[in-house]
């Protein structure tokens, strides 16, 4: 019987995917191996726009010498479209390792966010059209009376009362510059075979570098075994600010959420 997170046969077919099918490790957990393609659920339609701009991308950085950092390559379906059902693909690249150094995941947040806002110069009129969890929750992010109402509305006891406190600690602060960013780096970084980070599962918000670092050295500390002393840097000024908004898109988008593990952080 078929594991039922499984990609169905119908994203088999139009993905040309062959090969048993083995679910693989990293990211949320949800993505499968089929050959030499890894198949993604949870994408829309909408992004139809990311995946040339990331194939083009991710072909520039494998030219480079030396390699600093690579981005995944996007396979289209056998009908042209970069999704199908909600599932993507991407090829898969073999001897990889799951990157859990927070160094080198800060670096690679360096990296990957200067050449995409290279690659992306202004904001697609497609981002953030979405309604997922997690593009709904990074606007409440932002967004005081939005995070108060939906935090208002979650059943996890506890959740309602962080994210109160949470927001009467934002305050106005330049975060620097909004670009495209991966708002879900920690999890999706992998070492290839010559130890070069190696960026998966792109998921693309239009927010600063340093809220996008902020999340990735919040989910590090949470979930990648991180020393809680990671957090320090992020406890003043505008990085608390950064810091701040991370773990309101966390809460709201975690569901179940783990309040207690947040609330542990002695953020607020």
């Amino acid at each position: 019987m078929p594991h039922p997170s499984q990609p169905p046969d119908r994203v088999l077919d139009l993905f040309a995917a062959e090969g048993v099918l083995e679910r693989l490790e990293g990211g949320r957990g949800t993505s499968w191996r089929a050959g030499d393609l890894v198949l993604s659920p949870g994408h829309d339609e909408s992004e139809a726009w990311l995946a040339p701009v990331q194939a083009r991308l991710a072909v520039r950085l494998d030219e480079q010498s030396p390699r600093s950092v690579r981005l995944a390559l996007p396979v289209p379906a056998r009908d042209g479209n970069l999704t199908v059902d909600g599932w993507a693909a991407t090829r898969f690249e073999a001897g990889t390792t799951p990157c859990r150094d927070l160094g080198v995941l800060r670096a690679t947040a360096h990296l990957i966010h200067a050449h995409l806002a290279s690659a992306v110069p202004t904001r697609p009129v497609e981002l953030g059209t979405t309604t997922d969890q997690w593009t709904v929750a990074e606007r409440q992010a932002y967004d005081a009376d939005a995070a108060l109402r939906a935090a208002a509305d979650r059943p996890e006891p506890g959740l309602a009362d962080l994210v109160v406190r949470l927001v009467a600690e934002l305050e106005p602060a330049d975060l620097g510059p909004e670009q495209l960013v991966h708002r879900d780096l920690a999890g999706n970084v992998l070492l290839d075979a010559a130890g070069v980070p190696f960026v998966i599962d792109l998921s693309p918000a239009w927010r600063s570098p340093s809220w996008a670092e902020a999340v990735c050295v919040l989910d590090a500390v949470l979930w990648l075994g991180a020393a809680p002393e990671a957090l320090d840097d992020w406890r003043r000024g505008a990085q608390r600010q950064a810091m701040l908004r991370a773990a309101l898109f966390r809460l709201l988008s975690d569901r179940p959420c783990d309040v207690e593990r947040y609330a542990a952080l002695g953020l607020v």
